[in-house]
């Protein structure tokens, strides 16, 4: 069986250097806050071209604190998509503020820019732009709306890390401030929950890590509403440790990305369109008939997932929002097509190929054929 993701090649390949991050940081038994934290947050900001990287527990965490840092709160709106892991909009509500969704393009299935202002009204005080799937988001056409309605500007990179735009911009050096998420799946993954902020404003940089630690700059000192959100110690050592092997992996995805894109040849298919400024941290196609190829697929020993069958508005979390079915048709079709497959360091071209092999010879079912 190919399966979705192995992280075994690519943690094999760095094993030595892992197993003596974990022992300096065992040996030191410094576990919290210490040098680990600070040596990674140094190398991601520069890597990010920013000033400051905070550290947190996790990617749902960093985008809810730096949201929190901002000011967002009860009564104002947000613009986020409506195609996303759902981590983004549970943020905006878990400071009180109100998600409004915005369509993606069906295209490249990144929220439309087009859409953005009918969104807008006198209680939206910010956008997220979501590099989803690894692609990234139409950040001149945002930025520029953004500064038109005097709009907070922020980027959810959970799926992108290390992707850049013509200039070599990376994502995250965009808006006001990024967030990142380094489940152990991510392009940059820890081995473990883990997530950071990155902006490029002191005093912002300074109140994250505060929220993060129980609101307090100075120990016993709680002057913020607080919570418990903290990158320690150890993931922050693996991080460091991975991140000097990032840009080598994500060229491994777009090699693959590129066979795909070379090889899929099937009426059935749709494949987004192809962007440069994306470092594949999912390889997304979109079928009419996803499950029956979903099925194809793993009959043929080739796992598969889908992102995401539910999209926000129809999930039980938003049940009292007053959403209902074909609100969002372009995220709705989305979910209903949408097939990933396997893309990770280490993928072998053999096993690439056969999954081209068998995608190309699916046919669904035809009544009277």
């Amino acid at each position: 069986m190919i399966p979705y993701q192995s992280l075994q090649e690519m943690h094999d390949a760095i094993r030595d250097e892992l197993k003596q991050a974990y022992e300096d940081v065992f040996q030191s038994q410094w576990y919290i806050g210490g040098n680990r934290l600070s040596a990674f947050e140094d190398a991601f900001a520069a890597y990010c071209r920013r000033k400051y990287c905070v550290g947190c527990g996790n990617g749902l965490d960093a985008i809810r604190i730096m949201l929190q840092a901002y000011g967002i709160g009860e009564g104002d709106e947000v613009i986020v998509p409506a195609n996303t892991f759902i981590a983004t909009a549970i943020a905006v509500s878990q400071t009180g503020a109100g998600p409004v969704l915005v369509e993606p393009e069906y295209n490249t299935l990144l929220m439309d820019p087009g859409r953005i202002e009918a969104a807008l009204t006198e209680r939206t005080k910010a956008i997220i732009a979501v590099h989803l799937y690894g692609r990234l988001q139409h950040m001149d056409l945002i930025g520029e709306i953004a500064k038109k309605h005097g709009l907070l500007l922020f980027e959810d990179v959970a799926q992108a890390h290390g992707v850049k735009d013509a200039a070599g911009n990376p994502a995250g050096s965009f808006g006001h401030a990024a967030a990142f998420s380094f489940y152990p799946g991510k392009n940059l993954g820890a081995l473990g929950d883990a997530g950071a902020v990155v902006t490029d404003d002191e005093e912002i940089a300074q109140k994250v890590r505060a929220i993060g630690n129980y609101g307090s700059r100075v120990k016993y000192h709680h002057d913020l509403m607080g919570t418990n959100s903290r990158l320690d110690e150890l993931q922050a050592a693996f991080l460091h440790v991975k991140l000097a092997h990032l840009d080598a992996w994500n060229e491994e995805r777009k090699h693959i990305a590129a066979q795909y894109y070379a090889g899929i040849k099937n009426e059935e298919i749709m494949l987004p369109e192809q962007i440069r400024e994306n470092v594949y941290h999912i390889f997304p196609i979109l079928c009419d008939h996803r499950d029956a190829l979903q099925t194809y697929l793993k009959e043929n020993d080739i796992s598969t997932l889908i992102h995401y069958p539910i999209p926000i508005h129809l999930q039980g979390a938003y049940a009292d929002a007053g959403y209902k079915k074909c609100d969002y048709p372009v995220s709705e079709r989305i979910s209903e097509t949408e097939l990933s497959l396997p893309i990770y360091p280490g993928l072998a071209d053999r096993d690439v190929e056969k999954i081209i092999r068998v995608i190309n010879s699916f046919k669904r079912e035809r009544p009277n054929e």
